[in-house]
């Protein structure tokens, strides 16, 4: 294959500039359970932990795990940072790619669904076809889409950085599905992870949501395998009250067929757009022809979207659906078309391990 077809652009962190990163706030070890200790020293820098479970297929660490470290983090994110806050392309794109390991492949398994919290009843499945349109705010998906801040330290200097990420049903009721690429890249592990759902021009409808554990799969973990670029965080509860409870939670699923209708939801802050409203895409999947095993649709989002969750049964009245995918990367050669990862059991353990820490 040509040089040039494995040429990825990631829609996520811009931080300008990136030279290398620093060192890593939390290290995952494979082949242990041993966690690995990282020390919190500054609301800018709240990583805990980090520990591997490879025989479970996913690897996991703390991010703001206590009250204080939780209060410096939201306290963190003022409306100046917020601003400064760049997409995710350009700093992959000046420091490192992920690697692409063509020949992996997500494992199929038993297929299961899970409804949305609310909307349930009225799934749908429209014909829509768009390229790139801004969500006229209602329904569901206004409030539980939102964006996703984190810093990455650069020699001591904090980068601000943004993604997308979408809150969804779970045993915890506090779980936001997102790309791996926004909780960790270049082997580092992002620190200072926020989701403010409902996000519109600046403002934080229901607040900054602080997240405290990290779950990524081994595969992006070890190697950033774009096929399995798939994360998920649990956030700490706000004003005494889970993320689901308060915006409610999108539907997901895992191992379903190939080539369906989808919707594809996302903050893009790299122009021609600039993060301050919520976008969508809408059509008939395809297999990604080039490389790997991810599913394309046409789609012209650009950097910020990542992490962004694509829909199946997705109901434009009701806003809500079921999470199949999210945004992950585009070839820079074929700038209209996104591509997510299959939804295998991959997924499904990340997103387990995520809605049963705490459950009740």
């Amino acid at each position: 294959m040509h040089r040039i077809a494995r040429r990825l652009a990631i829609l996520g962190l811009i931080p300008l500039g990136m030279a290398v990163l620093a060192p890593p706030a939390a290290n995952a070890e494979h082949g242990t359970q041993r966690a690995t200790a990282a020390t919190a020293t500054s609301a800018a820098a709240s990583t805990g932990t980090a520990a591997a479970t490879p025989d479970r297929g996913y690897v996991t660490w703390k991010g703001a795990t206590t009250r204080a470290t939780q209060q410096q983090v939201r306290g963190y994110w003022n409306r100046s940072r917020l601003r400064s806050a760049q997409p995710m392309d350009l700093v992959l794109s000046r420091s490192r790619r992920p690697s692409n390991q063509g020949g992996a492949r997500a494992s199929i398994g038993r297929s299961f669904f899970i409804p949305p919290t609310t909307g349930q009843q009225s799934l749908g499945n429209s014909s829509r076809q768009t390229d790139g349109a801004a969500w006229p705010g209602t329904g569901a998906i206004a409030t539980t889409a939102g964006r996703v801040f984190f810093t990455i330290d650069q020699g001591g200097r904090q980068q601000t950085a943004s993604c997308s990420g979408t809150a969804v049903s779970s045993n915890n009721r506090s779980v936001v599905i997102t790309a791996g690429h926004c909780v960790k890249s270049g082997g580092r592990a992002h620190r200072n992870v926020v989701f403010v759902p409902g996000f519109e021009d600046g403002r934080r409808p229901f607040g900054t949501w602080v997240a405290t554990n990290m779950f990524t799969t081994e595969q992006w973990n070890a190697r950033e395998d774009i096929n399995f670029d798939i994360a998920a965080f649990v956030v700490a509860p706000l004003n005494g009250r889970n993320l689901v409870d308060v915006v409610g939670g999108q539907g997901i699923a895992f191992n379903q067929q190939r080539r369906q209708q989808m919707y594809s939801f996302g903050y893009p802050a790299a122009p021609p757009f600039d993060g301050s409203r919520l976008i969508f895409c809408a059509g008939r999947t395809i297999d990604d022809p080039v490389q790997t095993n991810d599913l394309g649709l046409r789609c012209r989002m650009t950097g910020g979207s990542s992490g962004g969750p694509w829909f199946l049964a997705f109901n434009e009245q009701t806003g809500a659906g079921v999470v199949n995918s999210v945004n992950s990367f585009k070839y820079d050669f074929d700038p209209n078309f996104m591509f997510g990862p299959f939804f295998g059991q991959e997924a499904a353990a990340v997103y387990n391990a995520a809605q049963n820490l705490g459950a009740q």
